[in-house]
């Protein structure tokens, strides 16, 4: 007799598993932007849980910002979408099966931290930006704790993360983009707060912005940090040998 896996298993291993379209879009569409056109580069992968749920957290200066997100952290990233957007032919189900989760227009705070913590206990990694809108500066200027609340309703670890360049190349108020290179940089993860207090989550939230702007400060990678990247990559190759997959899926820089 073999035991099955539960159903709250098995859920987790399918947030945790990038559906075909993901990849498809991944791959196909934001792999070609951010890696060739923009150049892009991530580096801190090896900070990025790969399993279990996770809160992650970055600055917003772009459109952009979503999608080289759930790329380049190499496993899918659940974020919030107007719920009209679903009902557009082809873009919903796009959008959906690349783990955007629907929110009613004018829907309040609370019911959408109820419906990004029912995904972070399916094991999802859900993404938040910490202003909540874009900012023309690219930094984090007036963090929401939201991300915090989440972390604290759910027990799931905060990961930090910085988007360098994406508000020059596509921020508020452009047409069209400017191809310039857009880097990533990826903290140590932070533990949830001592409690859902407002002291505590605003000190969490107060520590996130201050992580998240020090990392934006040091800017793109210099020639080291890339050498010393390049290394590590070489090295990872050299462990999994012909096991694309799973170099791919641990560290997609």
């Amino acid at each position: 007799m073999t035991n099955k896996p539960s159903p709250a298993i098995m859920t987790t291993l399918k947030a945790n598993k990038p559906t075909f379209t993901y990849q498809i879009v991944s791959y196909c569409l934001v792999f070609p932007i951010f890696r060739i056109l923009l150049k892009g580069l991530t580096y801190g992968n090896e900070n990025v849980p790969l399993n279990g749920p996770l809160v992650v957290v970055a600055n917003h200066g772009s459109h952009l910002d979503p999608p080289l997100l759930g790329h380049a952290l190499g496993r899918p990233l659940a974020f919030m979408a107007k719920q009209e957007l679903f009902q557009i032919p082809l873009l919903g189900k796009i959008i959906r099966a690349c783990g955007a989760y629907p929110v009613k227009r004018g829907a309040s705070d609370r019911e959408a931290i109820r419906i990004a913590t029912a995904r972070l206990e399916e094991g999802w990694a859900t993404g938040v930006f910490l202003d909540g809108t874009r900012q023309k500066n690219g930094k984090v200027n007036t963090p929401m704790p939201g991300a915090a609340l989440l972390s604290a309703r759910s027990g799931a670890p905060l990961l930090p993360v910085a988007i360098i360049n994406s508000h020059r190349v596509l921020g508020t108020g452009r047409l069209w983009p400017k191809l310039i290179p857009i880097h990533l940089r990826i903290g140590e993860p932070l533990p949830p707060p001592n409690s859902r207090k407002r002291n505590d989550l605003r000190a969490t939230t107060y520590e996130l912005q201050q992580r998240i702007n020090a990392m934006l400060d040091e800017g793109l990678l210099s020639p080291r940090e890339q050498r010393l990247l390049a290394h590590r990559q070489s090295n990872q190759a050299k462990k999994t040998g012909p096991n694309l997959e799973v170099q791919a899926s641990h560290d997609p820089s």
